[in-house]
């Protein structure tokens, strides 16, 4: 029995106060209306679930000074209060999980589980946030001169802009504004135009608490729209830090565009994931975190397992392990808990999954899991595709670039465990990498100076995932940025570095005399 029976999208819509034309400019509770609309569109089923209206220059002129307005009083507030005001946050999503994790699924075209799972990750930053806000500390440093203090503090930057994508249209979103509330910023997010209802339903909820605790609009503002919203955020020398989620090619554009500014970027750009499996690998586990990995939301986590990179003496094996799996998979709808995989997110990812089965091909590689759309009853909205498994090549052209979709890439190498890291990081990308292994050299020479060069690296685990705990972010192509856990709150402030002269004297630096 299919387990999405008793879903209903207008029930969760309406739980989550989101009507069948829904405005998409907010400053808290405010919204704002224009003309001009996007439909938000199932790739599960194909429908229209909603319209939303698009922010336009004059209504975005109003969500900027309403921001500024509001940090002006809310960087007064201390650390722990605000930390309050996002526990607050937390218990609204734990009371919404269930109906804001369908909607993640309903949009998008991830599992419900997925979906689920994205709101877990939002109330687990929550928490996080709450604690840090009782932890933002600065150095004490010794001062050359006598009778002085050295010290440096962190001070909020002010507004932060964030720009968010499909694949996690609500936990991205969470890990740069629960760090940036508790630090004194105040934020503008530009959601997705492919899921700009799940932006709206987290507004919403935020909304609830600021209103609650009588905080002004503007602390938290939505604006809706396609890469001209973005444009003009990026272009904004009104807003100091700019968080950015995408491809590689958007986040050039962002960083140039707020480069000229010299304004700050935080990038969280393409990956091109690889696992390496050695000799002494456990095959079992390898196969549950490269099957998941590769078809996991679909393929479309900028952390999905790309490459497979298969010592010869057990690339037979694995192959074989591999193929069995891929044959037990089952895809539909992503509502229903017995399916593992859902749809793409539109038919455009549906027409560059395509070309990419087409550009191994010509390039010489061989389908062991041949691919293809599905069609015919539950397939209607024509963006479910078949996995795929295909043997590449290190150096063929479609092998170097990222596919965002359920396409996984077999990699043959021979001798020594240095050159299947040589051929990991051959890849301008540098997000997340794993290596599959019991033997303790091998696991800590992949972690070397000499060993993987991305932002992640893993041992016997996937490269798809990440825990709240750690700074999560890549290198090279992927952008340098680091977000959620660790010390990652530092971007979203300002340093500064303070000197108190506790004496009846002027010494300068290094000894300098000036007599007056």
């Amino acid at each position: 029995m299919a387990h999405q029976s008793s879903f209903r999208i207008e029930s969760v819509l309406k739980a989550l106060q989101i009507n069948s034309k829904n405005q998409g400019t907010s400053t808290g509770n405010i919204w704002f209306e224009t003309a001009e609309t996007i439909d938000s569109v199932s790739p599960v089923d194909g429908k229209i679930i909603a319209s939303v209206t698009m922010t336009n220059e004059k209504n975005y002129e109003k969500v900027v000074a309403t921001a500024s307005e509001a940090f002006k009083l809310w960087r007064t507030k201390p650390a722990p209060f605000r930390g309050e005001i996002v526990r607050q946050f937390g218990e609204k999503l734990r009371e919404n999980k269930d109906n804001l994790g369908k909607l993640v699924s309903y949009e998008m075209g991830k599992s419900l589980q997925e979906g689920w799972g994205e709101v877990q990750e939002m109330i687990d930053i929550c928490d996080f946030a709450v604690g840090l806000s009782r932890q933002l500390h600065g150095l004490t440093m010794h001062s050359e001169r006598p009778n002085h203090r050295m010290y440096e503090q962190y001070h909020p930057l002010g507004i932060v802009g964030i720009i968010s994508a499909f694949n996690f249209p609500v936990a991205v979103w969470s890990w740069n504004t629960a760090l940036a509330w508790i630090c004194g910023d105040v934020c503008i997010w530009k959601p997705s135009e492919k899921t700009p209802l799940c932006g709206i339903a987290c507004q919403k909820l935020i909304a609830e608490v600021l209103a609650e605790n009588q905080l002004p609009e503007g602390i938290s503002c939505l604006v809706t729209g396609d890469y001209r919203i973005g444009e003009l955020l990026t272009k904004d020398t009104r807003i100091p830090l700019i968080s950015a989620t995408g491809s590689t090619a958007m986040g050039k554009k962002v960083a140039q565009n707020v480069a000229v500014r010299l304004g700050k970027s935080l990038l969280e750009l393409g990956g091109n994931n690889a696992i390496i499996v050695t000799p002494d690998a456990d095959i079992k586990m390898t196969v549950v975190g490269s099957v998941f990995g590769a078809v996991g939301t679909c393929g479309q986590r900028c952390t999905s397992t790309r490459r497979l990179i298969i010592h010869e003496s057990i690339y037979g094996q694995v192959v074989d392990a591999l193929v069995k799996a891929y044959r037990q998979l089952r895809i539909g709808n992503p509502l229903d808990t017995n399916n593992h995989v859902g749809p793409l997110i539109d038919k455009q990812a549906v027409a560059q999954y395509q070309n990419a089965l087409q550009k191994v091909a010509a390039e010489g590689g061989k389908l062991l899991v041949p691919g293809g759309v599905l069609e015919g009853e539950g397939y209607e909205s024509g963006c479910y595709v078949k996995p795929a498994i295909a043997e590449a090549n290190p150096d063929y052209e479609i092998v170097q670039k990222e596919t965002f979709a359920p396409i996984l890439y077999l990699l043959k190498y021979t001798g020594s465990l240095q050159n299947a890291i040589d051929i990991q990081n051959r890849v301008v990308q540098g997000l997340s990498s794993s290596i599959m292994t019991n033997n303790l050299r091998e696991a800590e020479l992949f972690l070397s100076q000499t060993g993987s060069d991305c932002g992640i690296a893993n041992v016997n685990i996937g490269t798809s995932g990440a825990e709240i705990g750690g700074a999560f972010g890549g290198e090279k192509e992927t952008g340098g940025g680091r977000e959620s856990g660790s010390d990652a709150w530092k971007v979203y402030m300002r340093r500064q570095t303070n000197t108190i002269n506790y004496s009846t004297e002027l010494p300068l630096a290094q000894g300098i005399k000036f007599e007056l």
